[in-house]
């Protein structure tokens, strides 16, 4: 009697709520904040670091509901810093960045910074 074949695993994407609009998104999409076990507040950029996790997603307005929420301050147990706040809003302008030059390349086929390729 012939073997059957095995159905290739179908891989779960790992889902996580946003702590400023409760959005359910894909692990990868968001920005993950992390209250170390030494209790301080840093950004995760690869999620790999230990310690108590919240996301965001990369929107400026979910960073300023979580803040005015205390959404940040209710998942970690403690309020981020200014400084952390600064970083937040530089990962964020980062990936718009990133975001809107991936969106010319797929859709122009161009050049990234705006200079003709073909000259």
């Amino acid at each position: 009697m012939p073997k059957a074949k095995k159905q290739p695993r179908v891989r779960k994407v790992p889902q996580r709520t946003c702590v400023g609009c409760r959005s359910v998104r894909p692990k990868r999409e968001l920005i993950r904040v992390v209250r170390t076990p030494g209790g301080d507040l840093v950004l995760d950029p690869t999620g790999k670091l230990s310690g108590r996790g919240a996301y965001l997603c990369p929107d400026t307005t979910c960073l300023r509901s979580a803040l005015a929420k205390g959404g940040i301050a209710s998942a970690l147990g403690t309020s981020p810093s200014e400084e952390l706040i600064s970083r937040l809003e530089e990962e964020l302008r980062r990936r718009q960045i990133a975001a809107v030059q991936q969106e010319r390349k797929t859709a122009g086929g161009g050049s990234v910074d705006g200079e003709n390729s073909s000259l």
